[in-house]
């Protein structure tokens, strides 16, 4: 494919095509990437209009945190997870092995990617991760793209059927979440580390005592550790998976790749801050919640509290149902108010003699400094327990599997390459933003492919671009392949004629499709790409003078098949460019 520009080498266009349409299988190939694409959404100008919000306004001056726990709630109102694995297409497992096969080994992918068979750990059998996710749908060649959105393409889904806010998959909401947390709350970049595991995406800021990022939800130390249902399913992915990659403002480190280019005392910082929030004290209040989320050992506990004088006594399981539909919880400095609201029909004044006191296994615990960090803790523990619960092992290790979490990490054994760091200031403008990150471009790859991820028409070459609209976008090929050229023509003109990004910047064309609206140059390239789908012996010459744009079918099998038709649409983008367009590499 000629675009008219600077030539680009096969690895270099993969990488930089790739910056453009972000499925995750590109992410997973160039960590770069990642940081990228928080990058283009620092550059947007959507997020910097929400500083601008009312309930952002009114917490000028309060700390980043208090920022970043209204962020949440802001998040959740104007976003959807969405897990549609069609939103962007299907594609070809030969295809994408192909594709990456210079870089990286295919049984590598099958072992790490989701797409091409992965299926985690034990757990990951047991829950049918596959089937959870939709994967099980695709067990021949044919498997979907799993594209990643710029806040832009975010944004649009307002326009589909379907969907009344914008949306977005887990990469695409870790990626808006580290870009808000430094816009719009202040977060220093250095603070936010992106994590990701072969089925999931989320984020780490260091403040305070740690925040993750889980899909749209934060989730603080002391939220992790309170046993709920969404508390136990944001655990899933750093419980179950190895992390394939974490990536920084120094760079990235990768589970599959002997070298990395994250800065290693910021590595180090991550894993020991990270470690942190992962381990709790066993206490009465950790017991608490470890029941709450292991149902299965409530039957072998009760609670005990004076009232009037006398001990009364209430099974495990009793209270937790009056907690489930109650403000107050167990053993916090609520829990005098829920033991209140229990019925005295579900009180009795003896003592379950198979039941444990949850109270006299605290007091055991700290008489006998039971330590469950060391095996000889445990052990003490699991006999003092077997009294009354048969499978006491069982629940000590599961105990403390559940106070302590050593995630998989990729390893500190790696050749660690000095690249430029991103150093970005909280108290920069959008357009200081930019500008640093334009004089970056020359010293910084990952600043270079924020720009392409940002879709800067007027800085980038032209080339990815057009080889991921001519290649990489099904939902247009598909719409259309009942139609006619001409019919596809008058369906593209009947679009709104504007497009979801502003200025220069461009979409592609399975984003004109899916959201319905598209400026006259993304008509055209939509329309291109229909063209040599339908005849991938066929070029078609795209002439973009300024309000003018016309495409013209320069060759093909069908000669009368509008060989020499001019195509028009119109555009506001101001642009002026002449290049050929055709689904080949050549």
């Amino acid at each position: 494919m000629n675009s008219g520009s600077i030539l680009m080498d096969a690895k270099k266009l993969e990488k930089y095509s790739s910056a453009i349409t972000l499925s995750d299988m590109e992410v997973f190939v160039f960590p770069e990437l990642m940081y990228s694409l928080v990058l283009a959404n620092i550059m947007s100008p959507i997020i910097w209009r929400w500083r601008d919000e009312d309930c952002f306004r009114r917490l000028e001056g309060k700390s980043p945190y208090k920022k970043l726990m209204r962020l949440k709630q802001y998040i959740m109102d104007e976003y959807e997870f969405n897990l549609d694995l069609n939103t962007w297409g299907l594609t070809h497992k030969d295809v994408e092995l192909r594709r990456f096969e210079p870089f990286i080994r295919p049984e590598d992918i099958a072992r790490s990617n989701a797409l091409f068979g992965y299926t985690g750990d034990k757990y990951y059998f047991d829950v049918d991760i596959r089937r959870h996710f939709g994967l099980d749908k695709y067990d021949g060649d044919i498997i979907p793209y799993w594209k990643t959105e710029t806040v832009e393409a975010m944004d649009a889904f307002r326009f589909k059927d379907g969907y009344s806010t914008g949306a977005g998959e887990c990469v695409s909401l870790s990626t808006l979440y580290a870009a808000a947390a430094f816009v719009v709350c202040g977060i220093p970049l250095e603070d936010i580390f992106l994590v990701l595991t072969p089925l999931h995406s989320q984020n780490f800021i260091d403040t305070q005592e740690g925040v993750l990022t889980n899909n749209r939800r934060l989730v603080t130390k002391s939220m992790w550790f309170n046993g709920t249902a969404i508390s136990d399913k944001s655990q899933r992915a750093l419980r179950n998976e190895q992390v394939t990659i974490v990536a920084h403002s120094t760079g990235w480190t990768h589970c599959l790749y002997d070298q990395a280019t994250i800065d290693p005392a910021e590595y180090r910082r991550f894993t020991e801050r990270l470690g942190r929030y992962l381990a709790g004290e066993f206490d009465s209040l950790m017991f608490a919640n470890f029941l709450r989320s292991r149902r299965q050992y409530q039957r072998h506990f009760q609670f005990c509290r004076q009232r009037r004088g006398q001990f009364m006594f209430v099974a495990a399981e009793v209270l937790f149902g009056y907690e489930h539909g109650s403000n107050f919880r167990i053993a916090d400095n609520t829990f005098d108010k829920l033991l209140g609201e229990v019925s005295d029909d579900d009180y009795s004044p003896y003592k379950a003699q198979d039941r444990l006191c949850c109270e006299q296994l605290m007091a055991f615990v700290r008489y006998e400094k039971i330590d469950i960090a060391k095996q000889q803790g445990r052990g003490r523990l699991a006999e003092y327990l077997s009294a009354f619960v048969p499978e006491a092992v069982a629940l000590v290790e599961d105990l403390y599997a559940f106070v302590h979490l050593e995630p998989k990490l990729p390893g500190d054994d790696r050749e660690y390459i000095e690249t430029e760091p991103i150093r970005l200031d909280a108290s920069m403008g959008r357009d200081e933003v930019i500008d640093y990150l334009s004089g970056m471009r020359e010293v910084s790859e990952t600043a270079d492919l924020a720009f392409y991820a940002y879709r800067d028409m007027d800085s980038c070459n032209w080339r990815p671009f057009a080889n991921a609209a001519m290649q990489r976008c099904p939902v247009s090929v598909q719409a259309c392949k009942n139609k006619t050229v001409e019919q596809a023509y008058q369906w593209l003109g009947a679009m709104a004629n504007a497009s979801v990004y502003d200025g220069r910047r461009l979409a592609q064309p399975d984003e004109v499709v899916n959201y319905g609206t598209g400026d006259g140059i993304e008509k055209a390239f939509a329309l291109a790409n229909i063209i040599c789908a339908k005849d991938p012996a066929r070029s078609v010459e795209l002439i973009i003078d300024g309000a003018n744009v016309s495409l013209r079918i320069n060759d093909g099998a069908d000669a009368s098949a509008g060989v020499g038709v001019d195509y028009r649409f119109s555009s506001v983008k101001g642009i002026t460019k002449t290049i050929t367009l055709s689904n080949r590499d050549d």
